[in-house]
């Protein structure tokens, strides 16, 4: 990343980045895989599973310090510098939302009534495409 970065003269230029997160933890330098700290903008710990729905401010990440909460190098940019791709986004909000639905109540059911060639733990788990997410944002009855 360093040699591309350097090829198109980022430092010169300054831009703003768009890219997967594997290629944004690559730019900040986070160690890769299924690791604790894995978000760039905040301390959400991955391991923490009893408070992923029930605690809703993590505190945010306030350093990239190598050998820190899984940073395994120095960051190319800074994290102001790069934006998250709209499609992660609407994937993630789609995926808390239905996690954080009441698991017997109407809501969850007409999902599954929605979608019923999706198997029941891809609705459990919030497991959508782009398609999916688009036809219940459209429905007026959701």
């Amino acid at each position: 990343m360093k040699l591309l970065l350097g090829t198109i003269k980022y430092d010169e230029f300054k831009w703003k980045l768009c890219g997967d997160l594997k290629v944004v933890a690559l730019l900040l330098g986070l160690q890769l895989g299924y690791t604790k700290y894995y978000c760039f903008l905040c301390e959400w710990d991955s391991r923490d599973k009893k408070n992923h729905y029930v605690n809703k401010l993590w505190p945010k990440r306030t350093s990239l310090t190598p050998l820190e909460k899984n940073v395994v190098s120095p960051p190319l940019v800074f994290p102001e510098k790069i934006y998250l791709l709209p499609l992660h986004i609407n994937l993630g909000l789609m995926e808390n939302f239905v996690k954080g639905m009441d698991k017997t109540g109407l809501g969850l059911e007409y999902v599954r009534d929605k979608f019923r060639n999706m198997s029941d733990a891809k609705i459990k788990e919030g497991i959508f495409i782009r398609l999916q997410i688009r036809e219940l944002m459209q429905d007026k009855q959701s």
